[in-house]
Formats: C-alpha cells, structure tokens, sequence
C-alpha cells in the first residue's frame, strides 16, 4: 500500500524533473551565442577588474571612471576565449554596471574566423537566476500539487505557446489586436480548462463564465478608452513600435485593449473555475438541489472570491506604478492633472475594466453551472 502510493506521488514530481533538465538543457544550447547580423552576445566570467584612469569629472554630479574587464566566455564555440574591455562609470545608478571579479555578464563580439574582436560589455548575465525560479516555481507546483499541479504546469505552456507563438506573430503582421485577445483568451482557456478540470459541465460552465467576463472587460475597455480618449501610448515601449523595421501599422488602441483583456484573463479564469468547482461539489453532495438553489450557492462562494480578486488587480496595477506615484507626490503634482493624464487613465481603465469583468465572472458562471448541471448530477470526464 506504502509502495502504490508513494509511486503515485512521485511521479509527476519525476516527470517535471525530466521535462525541466530537458528543456533547460535544449534552451542554454541554443542561447549559448545568439547571433545577430555583425556579431554575437556570449556569457562570459570576469576574471578581473582594473582601474584604467583617473575619474574626470563631467558635470556637477557626474564623473567618469574607466574600468578593465578581463572576462572568458563560458559557452558555446568559443568558450574558454579570453576578452578584454571597458567598463565606464558616470555615476548615474540607472546605467552604471558595478562589475567584481567573478560575476558572470553579457557580452557582445564581433566574430573574426575562430576568434572574437571588439567585444563591449551589454549588462549583468541575470538568465540563469531567472531559470532558478522557474525550476522553484515548477517544483513547487507539482510536490504540493501532484498531477493537478503538472497539469497546472503544462497549461502555463501552452498559454505562453499561445501568446508567443501565434498572438505576438499575429500581431506583429498587423491582424486585428481585439480580434486577436479574443480568441487566443477563448482558446486558452478551452485548453487550460479541459486539462485540469476534465471534460464535463464544469468545465463548460467555466469557460463560459471566463470568456463573457473577459469579454466584457474588454468591451468595458474600450467604451471607455475611446470616450477618454487614450492613446495607447501610456508606455515607452509602446512608442519603439514606430520604428520597427517590419513597418507595421500597429492600430495602438487596439493593443491596449488586447493587453486588458489578456492582463484580466488570468484572474478571471480563477474565479471561474472556482464557482464552477463549488457548485460541482454542492451538487455532488445533493444531487436534488433546485436549479435556484444551486445558482444561489454559487453567488455566495463568488461573493467571497471577487472581492480578493478585484483587490489584486487593482493592487498589481498599482504596485507597478508606485515609483510614478512618488513623483507626483514629491513634486505635488495636483490630483486633477494627475488623473487626466493619458498615462494614469489608461492605468485606471485596466485595472478597473478588468475588475468589472472578473465581478460579472460571477453570476455569468453560476447561471451556466446551474442550468447546466440541473440535468447532469456526475462529475467532469477524468475528475
């Protein structure tokens, strides 16, 4: 008895173990020199660090200093190869690399034959500590989560399969944004759902619920976005995409829109599924239950859910903007310029247009879960 059951436990545990070597392998192989069309950025080790000249002064506030890197490239075809270049200093934190022996940096060379030129440091190598938490992450999902948990796992794939390799494309070749968060948020969360929760009227009611709500936050978005008048340039990065070499006329709207709708999705699918999941089991435990009764079992359990779930939307949109928020507070910025900003409006919109979507999750997934289930008293295929 022991035996079963502890082979049970471990093996979804040994299964990510496998995949994770497997891909972390395949990955640190084809990134050991990306290549770009006159050179190449390797990983490489600093061996030492000398101080090239004296510090001369820019401007009040600013200096420059010179540093001498010796660094040695640490994977792919020209490992082991010995670099030696400058580190520069002016005194602004933002830019400035503080480089000590052994640190482990991105570099950029030209390729010469069998050797590497000119080679300038870019910045602190910061992807394997990512890969790290990644394997944290994922290790963490499947000891305390078993199967559901690898399957949890497999789903946070596909759904960045589903944005990397075909929203992101899609985009970039100038398809509908809208049309876009759409239906990858529908086909996402078809897929998640029918793989941890099984095929069965929980999942339907679920993913009826999550797509209306998701729907609806994007509707919300983008009444109100149009009656505001945003941009869709509230970021820096949104402006990079002006000059692209691909020359694609973004419509940049639309991409605010589509970035609501797939920043609520996440927080939408959870509360979805949990309703769905409650009123699976009330039913479960009284299969006699009205229709009514039912749907009303599910508002309370969704009652208790969206309040948290509105509060950490609003509370990660608001996490991430809080060095801007000090800046108006340093400078006393008045609240009316504040909130017209084109900037702090679009912050509002997602944060509360997403919140708004996630509340009508609600009672669109306990209406479904309801008529659904008042005729269909078993569990999901493969529960």
């Amino acid at each position: 008895m022991f035996w079963p059951g502890m082979r049970r436990a471990l093996t979804p545990v040994v299964l990510t173990v496998i995949l994770l070597v497997g891909v972390l392998t395949a990955a640190d192989a084809a990134q050991a020199g990306v290549g770009e069309a006159d050179g190449s950025m390797f990983r490489a080790r600093v061996l030492s660090v000398e101080p090239l000249a004296a510090e001369e002064t820019l401007a009040p506030g600013f200096s420059l200093e010179r540093q001498l890197l010796t660094v040695k490239v640490v994977r792919g075809p020209f490992a082991g190869q010995t670099l030696v270049m400058e580190n520069a200093h002016t005194g602004h934190p933002a830019y400035d690399l503080q480089i000590e022996a052994g640190d482990l940096v991105l570099v950029w060379a030209e390729v010469s034959g069998d050797r590497l030129v000119n080679a300038y440091l870019i910045d602190y190598a910061r992807d394997q500590h990512l890969v790290y938490l990644v394997a944290g992450f994922v290790l963490a999902m499947v000891v305390i989560g078993g199967w559901k948990g690898f399957k949890a796992v497999v789903t946070v794939g596909i759904i960045g399969l589903a944005i990397v390799g075909v929203m992101l494309p899609l985009l970039l070749q100038g398809h509908n944004p809208i049309i876009l968060a759409v239906l990858v948020s529908a086909g996402v969360v078809a897929v998640t759902f029918a793989v941890i929760g099984g095929l069965g009227v929980k999942t339907l009611a679920a993913t009826i619920g999550t797509v209306g709500g998701v729907v609806v936050a994007g509707t919300i978005a983008f009444l109100v976005g149009m009656g505001a008048r945003l941009t869709g340039f509230g970021s820096e990065e949104t402006a990079f995409l002006l000059y692209i070499p691909q020359d694609t006329e973004f419509d940049f709207r639309g991409l605010l829109f589509a970035g609501i709708i797939i920043g609520a999705l996440g927080a939408v699918m959870d509360v979805g599924m949990s309703v769905a999941s409650a009123m699976e089991e009330v039913k479960r435990a009284n299969p006699s239950v009205s229709p009514l009764n039912l749907w009303r079992a599910g508002m309370n359990v969704g009652r208790d859910i969206m309040g948290t779930m509105a509060n950490t939307l609003i509370l990660a949109y608001t996490g991430a903007s809080i060095p801007l928020l000090l800046v108006f507070m340093a400078y006393d910025t008045p609240f009316l310029k504040i909130i017209n900003l084109d900037l702090m409006a679009t912050e509002v919109v997602r944060a509360l247009a997403g919140s708004i979507g996630l509340i009508l999750c609600v009672p669109l997934t306990a209406l479904a879960a309801a008529v659904l289930m008042s005729g269909a008293p078993r569990g999901p295929v493969g529960r």
